[in-house]
């Protein structure tokens, strides 16, 4: 189901305007129609940025802020060197207030594996200079990728931002969505906006195409960012904040009364998309289908899905499940609705995609870059549904084994055990011991355990070609490392997930003091069967760095992103790897 993408349609995304690259083949003359567009006077405010590499072609972008509202004529050029003597492309287009002022270019006809520098003039402004690559063709022997997700400007500085800056050997950097958010000023985790210079604009939610357009104009004026962008090819995808939270494909969380047509709004918020981040579109008019892979040679195959906006069914509720009157929980009812062969996350066209695509694939490692948890975060119900926290579970779980123990006469149990029985045995109450006895269940009905079905089919897709499958996520603003395992018991795959730019984690949500991290950690870590890795607090990035041997994710983590004076917290940093042909996560061992 590969598409065709011609010559053709890419002009006919340059003259509609929205979302539009234009194609840059090679080196051009002065044209007559230069003269054509009256001098403004403009700034390169908002940065430069290149993404989507292919083997001969990159996305080259800018933004012009103009002093008057006019069309602008934008130049580009592309070079093998910092200094310029050796361009390899060039060329010049008008931009205008219809796109927004930005300016995308498919700068083609370049040579793969390799490094190029390019910059955008208007009038006698020239921006900075930036760099990216192409991808890589033939046998490779190391592919670097850095991953991101989860960018909340109020939240604090973007610190992570600019310790990636300090990786300088990167082949691209894979951000998984959540680039923005759509909430009002004073709304989620902005309670240090104010002293920190960060408050959003506009003020009020997101809704219109204005409101994204100047919401992705601040975002993109911050120095880490544009530093960021400037350095390494961005791959992205969007998650539900691009256009509102918990988003599906008709609707969404935080989609209210009064705000108008769910419809309008992700279609206002995907060409603000289109606009501002440096991804191809594929063809005329088209925002929505971001489906796409890249390939780095004969080693890494990444194949970026939507998981969010094309097609969603809407996420399933605890809350339909539990019995307004005893609080009991319907697990038959749950368990049928979860694993509904009819469940989708994709799409079904999508998901007939990314099955041909597995099955034709060659590259060594075969990677599904897309936004939540693929792992089976299975937690006893009792925490799931919020009706125990995970230390009272502990708490209670332990008493209820030591109560097991007594009854069953076990001559190992302690005086101190039976001491701490008696003193405890009323916190065993008949709706605790009913708690304690309810199955493990999803905890994030939001990520891949809340649609089973097409889950599974994934990963037999990829098991019956005995690919070596990684799955990247973001979402959650955790780290984590998972084994992926089927239905049948068989481990085929892994997943590695990275924490936030600055969103806070479930140190956040569940309100854990910094002394309770580490055991609140390794608690999480025992009772999830696939689960390798935790890390609930620290906002950071991820590396994954692929030979033909093996795997190696590297979480770098910063000190703080409430003080722009930070440093990258190192003692709480960790590296995992699998080898090829194993599927299991074994921490790496520093020396």
């Amino acid at each position: 189901m590969k598409r065709s993408f011609s010559r053709r349609d890419f002009l006919a995304m340059s003259a509609k305007g929205v979302g539009a690259a234009v194609l840059s083949y090679g080196l051009m003359g002065c044209s007559s129609s230069d003269d054509d567009t009256p001098a403004v006077a403009v700034a390169f405010n908002h940065g430069i940025a290149s993404g989507d590499p292919a083997h001969d072609a990159v996305i080259l972008w800018t933004r012009v802020t103009p002093e008057t509202d006019a069309d602008v004529r934008v130049s580009w050029e592309v070079a093998t060197d910092a200094d310029f003597k050796d361009i390899v492309t060039n060329g010049s287009t008008v931009t205008n207030a219809d796109r927004d002022y930005t300016v995308k270019v498919d700068a083609m006809g370049l040579t793969a594996g390799t490094a190029y520098f390019f910059r955008f003039k208007s009038g006698s402004v020239t921006s900075l200079t930036g760099k990216t690559r192409t991808l890589p063709e033939g046998a490779v022997s190391q592919v670097k990728l850095a991953v991101v997700s989860c960018a909340n400007f109020p939240a604090g500085y973007f610190n992570v931002y600019e310790l990636l800056t300090e990786q300088q050997d990167l082949d691209a950097l894979v951000h998984l969505g959540d680039y923005i958010y759509e909430y009002e000023r004073g709304g989620y985790a902005s309670e240090h906006a104010a002293e920190l210079g960060r408050e959003v604009l506009p003020a009020h939610e997101l809704v219109s195409l204005g409101d994204y357009r100047t919401r992705y104009a601040q975002y993109r004026g911050d120095a880490s960012l544009q530093k960021l962008h400037a350095m390494v090819p961005f791959i992205t995808v969007w998650d539900d904040h691009e256009v509102c939270n918990d988003a599906w494909r008709e609707g969404a969380e935080n989609h209210n009364e009064g705000e108008g047509d769910f419809s309008a709004r992700k279609q206002a918020a995907m060409q603000a998309y289109f606009e501002w981040l440096p991804i191809r579109p594929w063809r005329e008019g088209n925002h929505e289908e971001i489906y796409r892979s890249f390939s780095f040679g004969d080693l890494v195959d990444l194949h970026m899905l939507d998981t969010r906006l094309l097609g969603r069914d809407q996420q399933l509720d605890f809350n339909t499940y539990l019995d307004p009157n005893t609080g009991a929980f319907d697990g038959e009812a749950f368990m049928a609705d979860v694993t509904a062969t009819d469940r989708t996350m994709l799409g079904a066209l999508q998901l007939l995609w990314l099955q041909g695509t597995l099955l034709s694939a060659t590259g060594k490692w075969q990677v599904l870059g897309q936004q939540v948890l693929m792992g089976k975060m299975l937690l006893p119900a009792a925490i799931a549904t919020q009706q125990l926290s995970i230390p009272q579970f502990a708490e209670l779980a332990a008493l209820a084994q030591l109560a097991a123990r007594a009854q069953a006469n076990d001559p190992t149990l302690t005086q101190n055990e039976l001491t701490y029985l008696v003193a405890n045995q009323y916190k065993l109450t008949p709706e605790v011991v009913a708690l304690l006895k309810l199955p493990s269940i999803p905890y994030n009905l939001d990520a891949w355990d809340g649609y089973a079905y097409e889950r599974e089919v994934i990963l037999g897709t990829a098991k019956s070609k005995d690919h070596n499958l990684v799955v990247i996520a973001g979402d959650t603003h955790n780290a984590w490392a998972n084994e992926l395992r089927d239905v049948n018991g068989d481990v085929v795959g892994v997943e590695f997930a990275t924490s936030s730019v600055s969103s806070p984690g479930l140190e956040y949500y569940l309100n854990l003091p910094t002394e309770q991290i580490p055991a609140t950690e390794a608690a999480v870590v025992g009772l999830v069967e696939d689960l390798k890795y935790a890390n609930l607090k620290d906002r950071g990035f991820m590396t994954l760095t692929f030979t033909q041997d093996a795997v190696r994710s590297d979480w770098h983590f910063v000190s703080s992103i409430l003080d722009s004076d930070f440093t990258e917290a190192e003692d709480r940093g960790y590296s995992a790897m699998t080898l090829a042909g194993s599927h299991a996560i074994v921490p790496v061992s520093e020396t």
